[in-house]
């Protein structure tokens, strides 16, 4: 049985009552007289959403506030929310996987903000708690739930992931369980980046990184450099390699966990490559463990090259879905291989943990922060690679 999609419901919500707008005008002798002029007051939006329509145009939309539904619904008032690849994904390319936009769908996933009501059962959150979202919601029945993979869940409700809404509107509804609260130095806007944070805590999870290990991490976008950062500094790398194309992310990158860049070149092959990336960085004979977090086929097959023989290679980013793979190579060195998936039991709660903590500190990553008359804009400023994250501010209307 499928779970209660936790979104906002999709018809727009129309109300306008007319209003006398100006008094007759009496006139004296000949002078004609005005009738009653009825205008009507704009109504503010009640719960403005920004919504990505099939084809690929995003435009702003009123829906109807949710409600609660479940005793243990919580509605929340979306204060910030950073925008993914895949939202970006979504705007471009229509899908992502066998994912398909085919109806109106509202944006966005990464998310915190104010509890704005709570349902009857509700006990560990009250209204004006300031909350992270954790935007999966999965059935918590399935044997991969029960397992705490949560995850894989066949019947998962993922928040802007067809057929369900995301939560770049003033109001959402989730379940109490997937709301953690935020403690007082954490601000929402650090809330907001804990999703982005738990995809890094999950690779390094699965990983399985330990004091000590030699980390290569493809691709620093968002994702690759909280991966970096959480290696080091949560699981106790001692030798962290930031791997891209892209310079100007690789120097924030080597200013937020890397201790080693590359700088990635065109006309050479994997192997290559990886003797490049292994004599520049001082990886002896090869990292413990290679995380790949761009999807880019070349960064795939280099990984392989780059891990030494019984090591680790864990697959996070989404490209293309059939690569040329050096299964020789990974045979050959008895590698661990891992596919990582989003996030699953534990890794929002030790996300918010580190942070707290000041263990680990994500808001350096925030390049903008706009309001959400602005959300288009800001979405391609993001298509264009500038910045690192770019949040988009609630509604306040």
């Amino acid at each position: 049985m499928a779970p209660t999609p936790y979104s906002i419901s999709a018809e727009p919500v129309l109300t306008c009552e007319p209003v006398l707008a100006c008094e007759p005008v009496l006139a004296s002798d000949s002078v004609l007289v005005s009738d009653p002029v009825l205008e009507c007051d704009p109504v503010p939006p009640q719960n403005l959403s920004l919504v990505l329509e099939k084809g690929g145009a995003v435009k702003f939309e009123d829906r109807p506030v949710p409600e609660i539904e479940d005793p243990h619904d919580v509605i929340v008032n979306v204060r910030y929310t950073g925008i993914c690849g895949s939202d970006v994904h979504y705007c471009t390319h229509g899908c992502i996987g066998k994912y398909v936009v085919d109806k109106p769908m509202v944006l966005g996933h990464e998310s915190a903000g104010v509890v704005h009501a709570v349902g009857s059962a509700v006990k560990s959150l009250k209204v004006g708690d300031q909350v992270a979202m954790e935007p999966g919601v999965p059935c918590r029945r399935c044997r991969r739930c029960l397992e705490g993979n949560y995850n894989l869940c066949p019947d998962m409700a993922f928040a802007a992931t067809p057929p369900y809404d995301g939560t770049l509107a003033k109001f959402y509804r989730m379940p109490e369980d997937f709301c953690y609260k935020l403690p007082s130095n954490v601000s929402m806007q650090e809330g907001a980046m804990l999703e982005p944070t738990a995809v890094a805590v999950h690779f390094c999870r699965l990983a399985k990184v330990s004091p000590g290990h030699k980390v290569v991490v493809f691709g620093v976008g968002p994702v690759g450099l909280l991966t970096c950062k959480v290696a080091r500094y949560v699981f106790g790398a001692t030798t962290v390699v930031g791997v891209d194309v892209n310079e100007k992310r690789l120097a924030v990158a080597k200013e937020h966990g890397a201790t080693h860049v590359y700088l990635g070149k065109s006309g050479v092959t994997p192997q290559e490559s990886a003797e490049q990336i292994i004599a520049e960085c001082g990886l002896g004979d090869g990292a413990d463990i290679v995380i790949d977090a761009s999807g880019a086929e070349p960064c795939i097959q280099t990984a392989v090259y780059v891990a030494r023989n019984g090591g680790t290679f864990t697959q996070g980013g989404m490209g293309k879905t059939d690569i040329m793979f050096p299964i020789g190579i990974m045979c050959g060195k008895e590698l661990h291989v891992t596919g990582s998936f989003r996030y699953s039991a534990g890794d929002y709660q030790l996300a918010l943990d580190m942070i707290a903590s000041g263990r680990l500190s994500v808001k350096e990553l925030i390049s903008e922060t706009v309001p959400f008359e602005e959300a288009k804009e800001a979405f391609e400023n993001v298509k264009r690679g500038n910045g690192i994250k770019w949040l988009i501010e609630g509604p306040r209307n």
